[in-house]
């Protein structure tokens, strides 16, 4: 069976996702931003789709199996969090995986906006789906005035690092 990073671009399958590991510098890059970028989407099945079939996750203190519990998950995320936009940074990648750390806000539906800050540890299978995914997130109430992220990263702001604070 011929590997999928082979074969032309129209014939790979849809469970593709470059670019493979092992990751460097530059493609570890591009593989957080291309999660940054799906994730503000709000789109649970589109996010999914990254993920392997059987792909693992703990989210805080939940745990998920296959991408049918992360859309379930997804769907009640954004329902909960109205107004979700998401920063990522790579912390450091090693062959197939990849730590992150990342900030979001968003409301709730009683108007208060929080600041979540949060590190993720993936790990990729060889078509650059992840199979693995590990979340501890700390949520900061924040006023109005405090917020600083505003919807998608600019496309000349990709690359950029998130402030601590």
């Amino acid at each position: 069976m011929e590997n999928a990073r082979s074969q032309p671009e129209e014939a790979r399958v849809p469970e593709d996702r470059p670019p493979y590991p092992p990751f460097t510098e530059e493609t570890a890059r591009q593989k957080v931003q291309a999660a940054e970028d799906a994730w503000n989407t709000r789109d649970p099945h589109r996010v999914a789709l990254a993920y392997t079939p059987d792909s693992t996750w703990r989210n805080r203190d939940r745990f998920l199996q296959g991408r049918e519990e992360i859309v379930a998950f997804l769907t009640e995320k954004w329902q909960r969090e109205q107004d979700y936009a998401l920063r990522k940074s790579l912390w450091d990648f090693h062959g197939n995986r990849i730590a992150v750390r990342f900030q979001y806000e968003c409301h709730d539906r009683d108007g208060q906006w929080w600041r979540s800050y949060g590190n993720e540890l993936w790990e990729f299978d060889e078509h650059g789906l992840m199979r693995r995914r590990e979340a501890s997130i700390n949520d900061v109430p924040i006023t109005p005035a405090d917020r600083r992220i505003f919807g998608p990263r600019p496309t000349d702001q990709h690359g950029t690092d998130i402030p601590l604070r």
